[in-house]
């Protein structure tokens, strides 16, 4: 299904033994722009830290209660390695994370397979978080080799949300929200806050449009130009998009995509 990111913040994040604090941010993947973790605030629980989970732990949204239900326990996540949410999450500090929830990470196999998050079958906590001790100091030498080059390529929606869109003719406005899919976390769509250029009317970007962002200036450069924006399918912030209204916006942009 498809939902706005931002209905979702405040929710609650239910493990299996209790609650652990609420949504207050994503993060996502800037090359598949396909969401990787949620931020959680915990409130008084662990004095204010923030956590990271990674979405595939989470169970549909609970719409009714405001909640996400999790398959981890309150221990894992207040055991889970400390985390700077000021700062860019480099790829080290993912997979210190992965291992902590004994995942496999996205770049890697088995990740996506179909389930949630949880402890290795037959392995107590306190083994599994000795075992993990060993690993991190045999993996820390050459993940710190095979690292050193990398490039962060997470980023808050929090952060971007407010950024200035740019199609290849001008200004058409700036990020207003976005459009996830519930059942794979998949951005498809940014939504655009267009007063300053076509007032009274409501825009949804795929970011396929997308040519290139740039980090630094807080603006997202389209491959389109203003007039292709203007005949884009109408968006109505108060109808539900479903499959029908994606295959109208593909066609538009991408008329080849549905050939």
């Amino acid at each position: 299904m498809l939902i706005e990111a931002s209905t979702l913040k405040g929710f609650k994040i239910s493990a299996t033994d209790g609650s652990v604090g609420t949504v207050t941010d994503f993060l996502f993947d800037d090359q598949s722009w396909t969401l990787r973790w949620v931020v959680v605030e915990t409130g008084s629980w662990l004095s204010g830290r923030k956590v990271l989970l990674p979405v595939s732990v989470l169970g549909h949204p609970d719409t009714s209660a405001n909640s996400f239900p999790v398959r981890l326990t309150t221990k894992s996540v207040k055991d889970s390695p400390d985390i700077d949410t000021h700062n860019p999450v480099s790829r080290q500090h993912e997979e210190r994370m992965y291992r902590h929830y004994n995942m496999s990470p996205y770049w890697g196999n088995g990740f996506y397979m179909g389930g949630y998050g949880g402890w290795t079958a037959g392995m107590s906590e306190t083994h599994y978080a000795d075992s993990m001790l060993r690993q991190d100091a045999l993996d820390a030498k050459r993940n710190q080799q095979r690292h050193q080059s990398d490039e962060p390529h997470l980023r808050s929606i929090n952060a971007m949300t407010g950024y200035n869109l740019h199609a290849t003719d001008g200004a058409i406005g700036h990020v207003e929200g976005f459009v996830i899919d519930d059942t794979d976390w998949t951005i498809h769509f940014l939504t655009v806050n267009t007063k300053n250029w076509w007032p009274g009317k409501h825009v949804v970007i795929s970011p396929r449009s997308a040519k290139n962002v740039s980090w630094a200036d807080s603006v997202v450069n389209l491959d389109v130009d203003r007039q292709t924006v203007m005949n884009s399918p109408t968006y109505d912030p108060s109808v539900p998009m479903d499959a029908a209204f994606e295959t109208r916006m593909a066609r538009h942009y991408i008329p080849d995509a549905t050939k």
